[in-house]
Order: structure tokens, then sequence, then C-alpha cells
């Protein structure tokens, strides 16, 4: 099983995060979706908080996450839109991020095989050096200490469902 976490750039304008969860794919689902279980991974770098974590996960509906800077009380924000649910296997949304310029479409999708889920993430950005300064910016680590929180909570979650 693949427990690192794979970055590629399928085309031009994409990036392609995957990374395999020993979790149903609800779980997985529920944990990107269900504001009580983002603030419990989702935390950004050490010495950050997600302080906001409002979802409305309709058609149409909102997202946002302001993360705050323990320090010095600095926030940095992510917002967007849902375009597609079909839980618990694929959810796409756009996303506008402070201080990156544009909006990407991203598309997560949940693959369970046996105990296993696989998920794989999709960006599209609105061109190449938006893409390119995201994977600069080191959100490839960030998102793989998320993903170790994220394997310990469903790891958690589990044992009280049981």
């Amino acid at each position: 099983m693949n427990k690192t976490v794979s970055v590629t750039t399928p085309s031009d304008r994409e990036m392609q995060i995957t990374r395999d969860f020993d979790a149903p794919a609800q779980l997985v689902f529920d944990c990107h979706t269900k504001p009580e279980l983002m603030r419990k991974w989702m935390m950004g770098p050490p010495g950050w908080s997600l302080a906001v974590c409002e979802v409305d996960l309709t058609i149409g509906g909102a997202f946002c996450c302001i993360y705050r800077s323990d320090a010095d009380q600095q926030e940095f924000g992510v917002r967007g839109e849902f375009r597609e649910i079909d839980a618990p296997v694929r959810v796409s949304h756009t996303e506008r991020m402070d201080g990156i310029p544009g909006e990407s479409l991203e598309t997560l999708n949940l693959r369970e095989s046996g105990a296993i889920t696989t998920l794989t993430t999709t960006m599209l950005y609105s061109s190449r050096e938006v893409r390119d300064e995201a994977l600069q910016s080191g959100m490839a680590d960030g998102m793989s200490e998320c993903f170790e929180r994220l394997e310990q909570l469903m790891s958690e979650t589990e044992k009280v469902a049981s």
C-alpha cells in the first residue's frame, strides 16, 4: 500500500495528488466534507490552526476555510463552490486561495478496494505558471503532514464506531 503522497502533473495545467488510506471511502469522504472532522486534521503547517471551517455540501454551496497563525494571528483563506457531489466517491469544487491568482477546479475521487481507499485529487489551474507556483509553495509537503493526521483521525474514528 502507498502511504506516501504521490504528486504528478498529468497536463500543463494540472496537479494530481494520490494516497492510500486504511479506511472505507465513506469515512474518507466525510473527513473531507464535514467541518467537525475537517477541523481535526486540516490544520495547515505547524503553528497554524483551522480557525474557520464552513461547508454547505450542496451543488452551488460554498465552503470557507481560514487558517490562522498561532504566533501572530496572520490569516490565510481558501474558498470555493461545490460543482459536483457523488458521495462517497467524488466531489468537485472551485477553489480560490489567498495569495494565489485565479481559481482552480479541484476534484476528489475515492476508489475503495477491500480495506483500502485510494484518494486522487486533481487540481486544474488557470495556467501552467499558477500550477507551478502551487507546486513550489510546499503544498505537497503540507498535504503529506495533513494526510498523516487524517490517517490517525480515521483510525481513532473507526475504533469508536466498532
